[in-house]
């Protein structure tokens, strides 16, 4: 007998692809790079000084800093966040309308067109990476020819996140569809993973042993945010490293 799903969600079908990151916060600097090219692979909205003061402010990635230490030895620490396209998702099952759900290759999918606003999926998210559009969104003119023409516009009344740029994985994958060929490990890359100078976001398929996001994935230095909770989240973090930090003293 098939043992049952522990899982609040229905078992998915799967495909030989499940699509994850890694983030190197060893490597991060802070330069927040992946936020301008995620806000303009995906036609996000410009943020104004009166969206920020609304706390209502909208980026798929952003860069959360921290401080550490006393002043004047002090030191700055960044940590990548964005949705987390997690196996079983929190939001998912609180949308009275499905337009939130998890497909066969890992990603945490989100329909616009359906979407109805009640934003129970906003509230149902621990990392906080949903984004709830209160207006419709308008770019100088000067900006209006650098849309992409692959991306929706969101308009006012949806939720919107994170895609891990999924028009970028279906163009790749046409293109091997049509060579004949297999997907070649590093050959996706989402706009943040590309625009990173440090190189600090490697993207690729979790399925793969073979692929350098499969091995970084199961490094020593590799942890999940919120992982207790039970989420099975797609993106991994590699621990800061640092050399001047001294090893903990034993109790006496």
């Amino acid at each position: 007998m098939k043992e049952a799903n522990p899982s609040a969600q229905p078992e998915q079908p799967t495909t030989e692809h499940s699509w994850g990151m890694v983030v190197d916060l060893d490597r991060c600097t802070g330069c927040q790079a992946c936020v301008v090219a995620c806000q303009a692979e995906n036609n996000v909205p410009i943020n104004s000084e009166a969206f920020f003061q609304q706390g209502r402010a909208i980026e798929w990635i952003r860069v959360e800093r921290y401080w550490e230490g006393e002043f004047p030895n002090v030191k700055a620490r960044f940590l990548p966040m964005l949705c987390q396209h997690c196996d079983n998702a929190p939001c998912e099952p609180v949308c009275p309308v499905y337009a939130t759900y998890h497909n066969r290759e890992g990603l945490n999918v989100q329909v616009y067109n359906r979407c109805i606003g009640t934003r129970y999926c906003a509230n149902n998210d621990p990392w906080n990476v949903r984004y709830f559009n209160f207006w419709d969104p308008d770019w100088p003119e000067a900006l209006r020819n650098q849309l992409n023409p692959d991306v929706t516009v969101r308009t006012k009344g949806v939720m919107e996140k994170c895609t891990f740029c999924v028009q970028r994985i279906r163009r790749v994958e046409r293109r091997a569809r049509g060579d004949g060929r297999p997907l070649r490990d590093g050959e996706l890359q989402p706009a943040c993973v590309q625009a990173c100078p440090p190189g600090a976001l490697i993207f690729g398929d979790l399925r793969d042993p073979n692929s350098r996001v499969s091995r970084l994935a199961h490094d020593e230095r590799s942890y999940r945010v919120l992982e207790n909770l039970g989420t099975g989240p797609s993106v991994y973090y590699l621990k800061k490293v640092d050399p001047e930090a001294t090893a903990p003293r034993g109790h006496d």
